[in-house]
């Protein structure tokens, strides 16, 4: 589903009726992005937040996940065909109501030609996760090994609290289960199955998101982020999240 922005209020209004009871402004997080370059320079279109990366070296030694999976999204190419939400629900059993992935849509009145644009956004899967803090029964955990966001169902008392805890408002409540509901890169669903993709990278014609292993100076995804041709950026670096989930366009 896209949203409608308005750049001056940096408000989203839905392009049809959603709930909105557990899905707060989006926009607070701040769509003004933040342009990086690899080696931790960082070019800022508004003002310097702090780097929100650094160089392979030394992101690999601070977070030492093996696999590291990430994803870089290169939002220019996304045309919001929503095959991504689609495969989603299909694959990981998504409530009606629910989401794991959405897409928002931007207009850009001063823009020549094409004056809107899609922005796919999920779960960023955060170095430095806010959710996890937030969490009174540890339900929400990062995974030691991948890095991964994840949930413990059981342990979830549906309080609500890594919901608003979440700058990137990409968590729900699913009432059947009585927990929270996430992105968890398609875990349990395909990547412990034997596929190397999420469902939504797999899913996307215009091959927007881009999935794999940052600790692998082999995959696509380590060497879109550890270049210096191309700006690649975050949302809400001011946050300090630290996201496993990248933007670039191209």
């Amino acid at each position: 589903m896209g949203f409608r922005i308005d750049l001056n209020g940096l408000k989203r209004e839905p392009v049809e009726t959603v709930p909105d009871e557990e899905r707060r402004e989006f926009l607070k997080m701040g769509l003004a992005l933040t342009g990086v370059f690899a080696g931790g320079t960082v070019l800022s279109f508004v003002s310097r937040f702090g780097d929100v990366f650094a160089s392979p070296e030394r992101y690999a030694e601070e977070y030492p996940y093996k696999p590291h999976y990430s994803m870089v999204i290169r939002q220019d190419r996304c045309i919001d065909c929503e095959r991504c939400v689609e495969a989603c629900r299909e694959t990981n059993h998504v409530a009606e109501y629910g989401y794991r992935t959405t897409i928002l849509e931007r207009f850009v009145p001063d823009a020549i030609g094409q004056k809107r644009e899609f922005i796919p956004v999920l779960c960023n899967q955060c170095n430095n996760p806010p959710c996890v803090r937030a969490c009174p029964t540890k339900a929400t955990y990062k995974d030691r090994k991948t890095g991964i966001i994840l949930m413990r169902e059981y342990k979830c008392i549906g309080c609500k609290t890594c919901v608003e805890a979440c700058p990137y408002d990409a968590r729900y409540f699913n009432e059947e289960r009585h927990a929270i509901d996430k992105c968890v890169f398609c875990y349990d669903t395909r990547l412990t199955k034997g596929e190397s993709l999420t469902a939504c990278a797999a899913a996307c014609p215009a091959g927007v998101r881009v999935f794999g292993d940052l600790s692998d100076p082999e995959s696509e995804v380590f060497q879109m982020v550890h270049q210096i041709q191309k700006p690649v950026w975050v949302l809400r670096p001011e946050a300090g999240t630290k996201p496993n989930v990248f933007y670039t366009k191209g």
